[in-house]
């Protein structure tokens, strides 16, 4: 299910140019299956390759669930909706990359893609400035407890 603009020469060349490794670009050069790219037909290749494997999906589950059974229509979404994350994190890492004209990939550039369009933060990498804390918004039934407390507090 990958979108056009991934699969596009223009994309490849591109994270080529960055400096790292594409799998569209080793599964692009067989034109057997018609000259369309998808990343379910590199579900096809090496253990080696892949990040997440059956058998370690299956430990995840397990750790969660001991009792829990994946279906194997299950297991096979999920395997293609991680490989789908990584390599769109990986596109958008590289186009920001290219953005700022320098030729590797740094953790900032996939830190910035994975806080602006998923809103996650992976602690421990990359700057070592502390994030601001983002304090819960205040409800109004919350100010009118305080305020109960505080004027409780004031009487004694």
């Amino acid at each position: 299910m990958a979108s056009p603009s991934q699969s596009s020469p223009a994309t490849a060349g591109m994270t080529n140019a960055i400096g790292g490794p594409t799998t569209k670009a080793s599964s692009g050069s067989g034109s057997a299956s018609g000259g369309t790219t998808s990343s379910s037909g590199s579900s096809g290749t090496d253990s080696a390759t892949q990040l997440l494997t059956k058998p370690r999906l299956q430990e995840l589950v397990r750790e969660i669930d001991p009792t829990e059974q994946l279906d194997e229509e299950v297991e096979e979404l999920l395997l293609q909706i991680a490989d789908d994350f990584v390599e769109n994190t990986v596109n958008a890492a590289c186009l920001l990359a290219k953005h700022r004209k320098v030729p590797k990939v740094e953790v900032r550039d996939v830190q910035l893609h994975l806080e602006r369009n998923w809103n996650m933060w992976i602690p421990g990498f990359g700057t070592d400035e502390l994030r601001p804390y983002k304090r819960a918004t205040v409800t109004e039934a919350h100010k009118q407890r305080l305020a109960l407390i505080r004027k409780a507090i004031k009487k004694y």
